[in-house]
This record gives structure tokens, sequence and C-alpha cells, in this order.
């Protein structure tokens, strides 16, 4: 396994954070009994305001698994992950946050989720609540849900930076990826199979957040222009809807004026209303057809690709998917050598 952590406030948290992941740079038994090993730790410099390069420096001298990936400006998150995607050579890119919310013991649980549900891209989902403050945790969930089920259209499920994806996948997202798209959108454009698995989440290590209002709202945003052309589509139903609502007035008014008093309405109003919504609808509709287009142009800017060829997956890491029976001696050398416990 590959892990990438993007580093913008890590001065503090990156050595705990290495010390942790340096634990499965051994041979180590996840909890469904198969092996794996972290070979690689990629830290990639997103040139935040705090001595993180330095620190990224100083692990890379002293440990040989860590390596530090140098962007040559501020990014952001998503951009610096795709850095390390294309950097990383493992069978599987595991992706986490620099401050410590995520634990690393978790890993061999993705691992486990992703071999039994043969999934390229395996979501880690928090059983509690996000170390965050009352305000965010709920916006934040709510984006993550408005795209992923009513914007999205395929592999819906809640995203989360951490992650674990195919490295075949993730390094052809990298290459694929335009400036502009959302990774975790990206990633369900060639994903075969998207799942989750429950993790704890931690408290953040006395880091203050590196976004703001503003970093949020952009982010947000970019999440509504990468996922499809399903919020482009409610511009052409909302102009049926105003359509139909303009013929239904004037099938009211036809009985109205053919069967009852026609002077019950005031003259002009109603005609007036009709022309306003039947056009208004029909201005909307073509506005949807129009978006169409440039839904189709906009998939083809964020680089969309329209197929990926990979590998046999029974020869790739999904089909490895066997487990170490246990034995009586295993089980000793388990209680002798926790690194394969």
């Amino acid at each position: 396994m590959s892990v990438i952590v993007p580093v913008y406030q890590g001065e503090r948290t990156l050595g705990p954070l290495t010390d942790e992941l340096e634990t499965l740079t051994r041979p180590f038994l996840t909890p469904g009994r198969r092996l794996a090993v972290v070979e690689e730790v990629l830290l990639v410099f997103d040139h935040g305001p705090d001595g993180s390069a330095a620190v990224i420096r100083d692990l890379a001298d002293r440990h040989s698994f860590v390596r530090g990936i140098w962007l040559s400006r501020n990014f952001g998150q998503h951009p610096a992950t795709l850095a390390g995607m294309a950097s990383s050579g493992g069978e599987w890119i595991v992706t986490m946050d620099e401050d410590g919310q995520h634990d690393p013991a978790d890993i061999g649980g993705l691992l486990d989720t992703a071999l039994d549900e043969q999934a390229s891209v395996v979501y880690a989902r928090g059983t509690n609540a996000a170390p965050h403050g009352l305000w965010r945790n709920a916006t934040s969930k709510g984006s993550k849900w408005l795209i992923a089920k009513a914007l999205a259209g395929e592999n819906t499920v809640q995203y989360s930076s951490f992650r674990m994806v195919v490295g075949e996948v993730g390094r052809s997202v990298a290459a694929y990826a335009g400036s502009e798209a959302y990774l975790d959108v990206a990633l369900g454009w060639i994903a075969g199979s998207v799942t989750t698995s429950p993790v704890t989440l931690r408290e953040e290590q006395g880091r203050r957040s590196g976004y703001n209002l503003r970093t949020l709202l952009s982010h947000f945003w970019r999440m509504v222009l990468s996922s499809g052309t399903k919020g482009l589509r409610l511009v052409s139903v909302l102009g049926v809807v105003f359509a139909v609502l303009g013929l239904v007035l004037v099938a009211y008014l036809l009985v109205v004026y053919t069967f009852f008093d026609p002077d019950t309405e005031v003259r002009g109003w109603a005609s007036t209303m009709v022309v306003l919504l039947f056009g208004f609808g029909a201005t909307l509709f073509s506005l949807g057809v129009v978006a169409e287009y440039v839904g189709v142009n906009v998939k083809t800017a964020m680089g969309k690709p329209p197929y990926l060829i990979v590998g046999d997956p029974a020869a790739g890491p999904l089909g490895r998917a066997d487990r170490v029976s246990p034995s009586p001696d295993a089980e000793n050398r388990d209680a002798e050598n926790p690194d394969l416990s």
C-alpha cells in the first residue's frame, strides 16, 4: 500500500502520524486475517503557513519509507492528493488527513471491506461526529449528501478524505482529471464499485483548521460543478413545470368563461399570467436544453474518460482476497510478534 498525506499545517502532527504508520511498514494482519504492508508514505507539501517543509525533510531523512512530494505552490487538498496518487506505486492507495483525525489502525479494516465487497474505492464512514463545530459538521454532511444523492449519478456514497483506492484506478484518475474536477466525483467516473467502512474519528491534535467560510464554499461549488448534469436538468424540469402551469391556467379560464360568469376575473390579469407562466417555462426549458450541451463539454473539460482499460481483476489486488488460516503455531508467533496479530 501507498499512504498519501496532503500537508498544509502538519508541523506538529506529522511526526506522531508517521510513528503510527511506521508500525504498518512491517507485514501485518488485517482484522480479517489478510497479510498487508505499507511500502511508502508520501507527504505532499502544499505550501502551508507553518514549518511543515522542514518536518517533511527530517522525516524523509530518518525513514526510508517516507518520501516528500513538493508542489510549486498551494493548490488545495484535492490537487495535492492527486499529485500523491500520480507519484505512488502501491497496489492500493490510502489517503488520509495530516491532523491525526484518521487512525492508521483502521487501514486494515478498509482493506478487508474492499476485498470482501470487491470494491475499487472504500471510504471511511465515521461512526461518531467529526471533531469540528456543530454548524460545520451539519453543513458538511448536508452538502456531501446533496452531491452524492441528488446530483451525482453513479456510485453514490458519502465522501471522506480517508479512503482506500485500487492503485491502478487512483493513478488513472490523477492522469485524466482536469484542474477543476472534484476528486471523489472523478473516482466515481471509473470505479467499478464504491462502498464504505465504519471507523471512529479521533480528535484533531491541536491543529487549527485550514478551511474558512470562503474556502468551504469554493469546495462545495467545485463539488456541484463536477457532479454531472443532474443539476442542469433541474432547469429543464422547472421550465416544463411552469409551462404546464400555464396550460392548466388556460384550461381553468376557458371553463370559467364558458360555464360561469366571465366577469368574476379581473380582465387582463388572467391572460397576463398565462403569457408569463408559459413564456417563462419555455425560456427555462430552452436554457435547460442548452445546459445539456454545456454539460457534455464540462465533462470533457474535467477529464471524464469515455473508458478505462485495466488489468484482469483476478490478477490484481482485488483478486488476492485469501485469508491467512490461523494455526496453533501461527497463533504462538502472533503472540510473540504483535506486528502480525
